[in-house]
This record gives structure tokens, sequence and C-alpha cells, in this order.
């Protein structure tokens, strides 16, 4: 179809963009759960290092900081990832991302098996990092342009249910490889190399998703976007023409000067920055080193560890199924509210009974912790996908994800050396801090968001 090099009247690629997230198409919760889907990948390899690090530990005898190094490395690839991958999807399209970062995925997180040194096994995850995160921010544009106004909030937020289940199952087949008597050297690789499969079933479920019709509206490609329409919502955008246009890109720069004119935009996107920043500190220190830190205190042996590992991340599993099911009616508000708050009251206690050695209290505290981390990590980037200029969407998300993995990096990098220097009681207190600024910024920062309408008012 020829380019028009007339122009077009903004209003009309609003109105598109708005009559869109106002329709409901059954095809767009499956492509929902495709794309939340990919967080089982990232769950998996977060969450069974940390159970393999023993191993890796008994093997090469690495540094605390090298240790965290290895630990942390997809964290700092995620990092930029973030960024690139979101200045991406809004460049070159959503779909060309996606298919790009499950190849990305697989190749790295097989490679990892055959690692030959803790150097090599650090320089790969890092590099895994870079799809990891740039998946994320694809994945949210994705979510946020093909479901309804009202639906997608809760689709965005059941990411954190998403990563309780690859938590599960990543410490069920831990568990059996332990107890079927694998040598330590083959169980850490096996482990880390299984990442790669989930990516594989992942690329093929999603070979055939269209781009988004918002992307290719914002684009000037009218045509393939009514075409789009018609097969995903059975619309023909009627008030687009059918002939594309050439519409000016636009400008990385002008991302944070766009959002910044709307004073409901840049305080959402000013609270999803924190609350990620936040939430993450909590993960990457407390509840990632859980399994380390239960052998240390000596509550229980490897296999036991696990399986109250295991149970303590079914109750996360729950808190992130029901975390997204009250959402309609409480908003994203309040629920960030509760669950900081849940939070910063269990670190506490946690502290409490870290200083008074009474270890019989933990598994209690890390369940209510992780109820109430599942809460307040479920919507950080479920709002700053939303509120974002179609435009900028992609960007947006990574931004803001740019934050989790920041926190998501120093804290498992840093923490292990931080644990041994002020000790166990005070570093929970310190993590205990960032759970008061989370609810803090839940109260005094962030607007009621939830239905937050698409229409570039200030854009």
């Amino acid at each position: 179809m020829a380019v028009s090099n007339q122009t077009i009247d903004s209003m009309k690629i609003n109105r598109a963009i708005e009559h869109l997230v106002e329709k409901y198409s059954p095809n767009g919760n499956r492509i929902g759960w495709l794309m939340i889907a990919s967080i089982f990948i990232e769950a998996w390899d977060l969450y069974s290092i940390s159970f393999v690090l023993v191993f890796i530990k008994n093997i090469y005898h690495p540094s605390s900081l090298m240790l965290g190094l290895a630990a942390g490395a997809t964290q700092l690839g995620a990092l930029f990832g973030a960024i690139g991958g979101g200045w991406l999807t809004d460049k070159i399209g959503r779909r060309k991302v996606f298919l790009a970062t499950m190849i990305m995925f697989f190749v790295f997180g097989v490679a990892q098996a055959f690692a030959p040194n803790m150097t090599v096994l650090t320089i790969l995850r890092f590099f895994l990092g870079l799809p990891l995160g740039a998946d994320i921010s694809n994945g949210y544009t994705y979510i946020m342009e093909f479901m309804q106004k009202g639906k997608r909030e809760v689709m965005g937020n059941r990411w954190q249910f998403m990563f309780a289940v690859g938590e599960v199952v990543s410490i069920a087949v831990v568990l059996v490889f332990i107890v079927s008597g694998l040598n330590e050297d083959t169980l850490w690789r096996v482990i880390l190399g299984l990442s790669g499969v989930p990516a594989v079933i992942l690329f093929i479920l999603r070979y055939n998703l269209p781009e988004t019709a918002i992307w290719l509206i914002q684009r000037g490609k009218f045509h393939e976007a009514k075409k789009v329409s018609m097969e995903i919502y059975g619309d023909p955008l009627d008030m687009l023409p059918d002939v594309d246009y050439d519409l000016p890109r636009p400008k990385l720069s002008d991302f944070l000067r766009h959002i910044r004119k709307d004073p409901i935009r840049w305080r959402a996107s000013v609270f999803s920055w924190i609350s990620g920043f936040c939430q993450n500190v909590e993960f990457a220190t407390f509840a990632f080193y859980t399994p380390v830190l239960l052998v240390m205190l000596n509550v229980s042996g490897i296999v036991q560890t696990d399986l109250i590992t295991l149970c303590l991340y079914i109750v996360a599993a729950i808190s992130g199924w029901v975390g997204p099911l009250i959402t309609p009616k409480i908003g994203q508000r309040k629920l960030s509210i509760y669950g900081f708050g849940i939070v910063f009251v269990a670190l506490i206690i946690g502290a409490i009974a870290l200083y008074t050695n009474t270890t019989v209290l933990l598994p209690f505290v890390i369940a209510m912790m992780l109820w109430g981390h599942y809460w307040d990590a479920e919507n950080g980037m479920t709002i700053a996908s939303m509120v974002a200029p179609p435009r900028y969407r992609g960007t947006a998300s990574g931004f803001s994800y740019m934050f989790v993995k920041l926190a998501g990096f120093l804290g498992i990098f840093l923490f292990p050396a931080f644990f041994d220097l002020i000790g166990k009681g005070s570093a929970t207190l310190f993590v205990a801090l960032f759970s008061l600024i989370g609810m803090l910024a839940s109260i005094f920062i962030l607007p009621e968001v939830y239905g937050f309408s698409d229409t570039e008012r200030s854009a």
C-alpha cells in the first residue's frame, strides 16, 4: 500500500487507540497469558540458582562477592536489556523483539550448563539477562495494547503469580535431582541449563502472534493495523484511512518530557520507579537468600530447607493469584499500601527473631513477608506501562523495569557481604526501611489509576 504524504489529524489516531482498549477479545486474554508466561523463565533462573549456589560454592570456592556477582549477573544484564529492549520495542515493533528474546533465552540459558568456571558462568548469566529485561518491557506493551481496559490491569498484576509458579517448579525439580543422588557438578549444570526448555515452548506458542494494532497505528501503518484489528477484535477501525501515512517517529529524548506534562502519568510513573526498586530490594535480599539463611541458622538441612521453601512459595503463589482478583475491588493504590505494610511488619518481627535467636519463627515470618511482597510487587510494572503514552510504552516499561533490576543486582551481589558485615538482624532491619519507603510512596505519591484511559491528553 502506498504511503501518503498527507497529514492526518492526531485526534483520529488517539480515538482509534482509545477505541481498541475499550474492546474485548478472548484472543487478548490468551495473548496476555502468553506474555506473562515468560516470567516463568525469569523465576526459574533467579530462584534455581539460589538453591545451587551451595553446590557451586563447594566446587569453585569463590569469594562472597564473586558468588553474589554470579548470582546477580542476570539482574545486571536485565537492567541493560530493559532499557534497550524497551526502546527497540517502540522503534522496530513488539513482535520482532519478543521473537528475538526467546531465541536469546534459549542460547544463553543452555550455555550456562557448559560453563567451565565462575568467570564464564558470570558472563553467560549477564548475557542471559539481556533478553530477560527486554522481554518483560515488551510483554507489558502487548498486555496493555491487546487487552481491554479493566482487564489488562488484572493480567499485568498476575506476573507475580507466574513468578511464584516458576519458583515452585524450580524448587520441586531441584528436590528431585537432590534426592536422586545426582553429583553436585552435574546437578547445578542441569538445573541452570533447563531454563532453555520453556523458552523454546514459548517461542513456538508466540510465533504466529501479530504485531499490536496500536503500534501499527502509531507508525502510520493503518492498512496493516485495520487487518490486525479485524483478526483480533472483528473491528475494521473505520475512523482510520486504508492507506499508510508517513508519521514522525517519537524521540527517546522526549519520553520523560511527555510524561511530565500529565500530573497523573507523572505521579504514577514516579511511584512505579520507587515501588520497583523497593519491592526488589525485599526479594533480592531477604527472600532470595531464604534457603541459604535457613541452612546458616540451622533451621534444617538442605533437603528439609527445600521442602520448607517449597511450602513458602506455594503460599506466595496463592497470594500472587489473590492479588489480581481483589485489584478491581480495592484498586492499585490500596494493594500497594497493604502489600508494603505487611512486608514491613514481617521484617520487623523477623529482625527481632534473629536478634533473639528465635529461629523457629523464621518460616512464619518469611511466609508473611512473601504474602505481602507478592502484592506490593504486582502492580509497579502494570502502572508504568498502563499510564505511558502508547508511542513510548515500550520505553516506559523498560525504564520502570530498570529500577527493579538495579535493586535486584545490588541486593543479590552485595547482600552476602553486607549480611556478614552488620549481622543478620541489622541487615533485616535495613531491608525493612525499603518496605516503609514503598508504603509511604503508595500513600502520598500514587493516585488511583485503575481503569486509566489511553487518551494522550498531554502528548
